[in-house]
């Protein structure tokens, strides 16, 4: 690859940051679940607490607007960002003894490793910074690979690994699903009762977790599940890896950079969000009149939907990269932008924020907010990120650990502060 003119640079950049800034305020919409509950209720409406129809509501929105979606635009995003690094790396190289951008980003794919790891520890069970490094290193091998025959190898190992997923889970719903009909024998009918109070029981621990002190519950984290962002990235990297390796084929197309026909992005931007909200839809269709049966719910999030997923996710991306010229320079758009430059900063303070109000250390209030009033902190944490992510780069060159993250990459820490 070749380094491009400045003004290319420059070009890609608002459209990668516009497009950033959107996902990291849309990822806390489907994070709020997990923040202000235990794990489960990020899969279902009915934990911690039976839901109402109000409950029920705000999590089909969220489910249709934001779940999966943001996940997916931020994955296809660190796969367009690696090889802009790298990009932008090997053309400020001043000489070749000097290291190349590729070895950076292996450096710089370690470093995220310890953030991620840190931020499960100190803070979070949900972290995907450690998931995101690992398959990254994986992706860095394919990063000069020819576009068309990447292209098709990512879908063929998304598309895969979500149908063997599928396939997996067909025993467990279609029990379920007999129970809930009345149609299974009493055994098995006894037998699934038991394994629910059995997973209310493990909530109602897991809750009384997070409402311990905070080197309480990592040092409980240390003891009883120590490898648990490992394993997150191993049952997740079938999702991950062909994410990050299509935001690479997306990057080097031009995708962000204006290089697409307009045509092209108009027929992406509409299909996508037109075919994947239509599969959305349609399993809310099944599912709520159901009350969210909560295996079935788990299996269609994370496996099911996963092609309308991505194909919303990269809707999303086209109408924003057409939207970008003119969004841009708004009010909202340079926020956006704002928040998007600052996305690590802006994924991490979300979390110091939310696990202060919610976790034991904190305000304590894990376990105890309906989902229908999540959507109020989702609310004061968008306005977090869009109120001080540009104040901040007013005066400040970085986020304060986008800066932290080059330093230690670099080896070499520069100025954060703006002199101008």
């Amino acid at each position: 690859m070749t380094a491009r003119p400045a003004a290319a640079f420059s070009s890609r950049i608002v459209a990668l940051d516009l497009v950033r800034g959107v996902a990291v305020l849309g990822i806390l919409a489907i994070n709020i679940a997990g923040f202000a509950g235990p794990a489960g209720a990020t899969l279902s409406p009915n934990v911690p607490m039976p839901a109402t129809f109000a409950d029920e509501a705000w999590f089909a929105f969220a489910t249709l607007v934001f779940e999966g979606k943001m996940r997916g635009l931020f994955s296809l995003l660190f796969g367009a960002s690696m090889l802009l690094f790298i990009e932008r790396a090997d053309a400020a190289r001043q000489d070749r003894n000097e290291i190349g951008g590729a070895a950076l980003q292996l450096r710089r794919l370690g470093w995220l490793a310890l953030f991620g790891y840190l931020h499960f520890l100190l803070f979070w069970w949900g972290d995907i910074l450690f998931t995101y490094a690992l398959a990254g290193i994986a992706a860095l091998a394919f990063r000069n690979a020819p576009l068309k025959p990447l292209a098709g190898a990512a879908l063929t190992l998304f598309a895969a690994w979500h149908g063997l997923m599928t396939v997996s889970t067909v025993p467990q719903t279609t029990l379920e699903q007999q129970v809930l009909r009345g149609a299974a024998s009493a055994d098995v009918a006894a037998d699934y009762r038991a394994q629910q109070h059995e997973n209310a029981a493990a909530t109602a621990r897991e809750l009384a977790g997070y409402r311990m002190g905070f080197t309480s519950q990592m040092a409980d984290k240390l003891a009883s599940r120590p490898t648990k962002p490992l394993d997150a990235a191993v049952v997740t990297i079938g999702e991950t890896l062909p994410l990050i390796l299509l935001g690479m084929v997306l990057f080097r197309s031009g995708f962000f950079s204006g290089r697409w026909p307009r045509r092209a992005l108009v027929r992406l931007a509409i299909g996508g969000i037109a075919g994947g909200g239509a599969a959305t839809l349609g399993f809310l269709g099944w599912a709520w009149p159901r009350h969210f049966p909560p295996d079935a719910t788990g299996a269609a999030i994370g496996y099911w939907l996963g092609m309308p997923h991505l194909l919303m996710a990269a809707g999303y991306a086209a109408a924003l990269v057409l939207l970008a010229p003119r969004l841009a320079p708004t009010w909202l758009g340079q926020r956006l932008v704002a928040a998007g430059r600052m996305a690590f900063s802006n994924y991490l303070g979300t979390t110091m924020v939310m696990t202060a109000l919610f976790y034991g250390w904190g305000l304590g209030l894990v376990g105890t907010v309906p989902v229908r009033w999540q959507w109020l902190f989702v609310l004061g944490g968008w306005a977090l990120m869009l109120g001080w992510s540009k104040p901040w780069l007013a005066r400040c060159r970085q986020g304060p650990l986008e800066w932290a993250w080059r330093a230690l990459t670099y080896g070499r820490a520069t100025p954060l502060r703006r002199t101008e």
